[in-house]
């Protein structure tokens, strides 16, 4: 199971964790995936996507296919 954001692409990163003696040992920060059916209006359907939390924040702020638009763009 891939641990990417269907809707933002957002992956796993690497980094350290940084002892209080400074010592330094690699790590990954995974993202905050989560299940969820999405309504999708304009189809009359749900879709089931697995995206981050922040991904979902900004699916109830802007809605899906505003979103959805905006990361074509980019």
């Amino acid at each position: 199971m891939s641990k990417v954001c269907e809707l933002t692409g957002t992956t796993v990163r690497y980094g350290n964790n940084v002892s209080h003696a400074n010592n330094r040992t690699r790590r990954r920060f995974l993202p905050n995936l989560q299940k969820k059916r999405i309504w999708i209006p304009e189809e009359g359907r749900f879709i089931t996507v697995k995206a981050t939390a922040r991904a979902l924040r900004t699916l109830d702020k802007k809605g899906y296919a505003a979103m959805m638009k905006d990361l074509a763009s980019k």
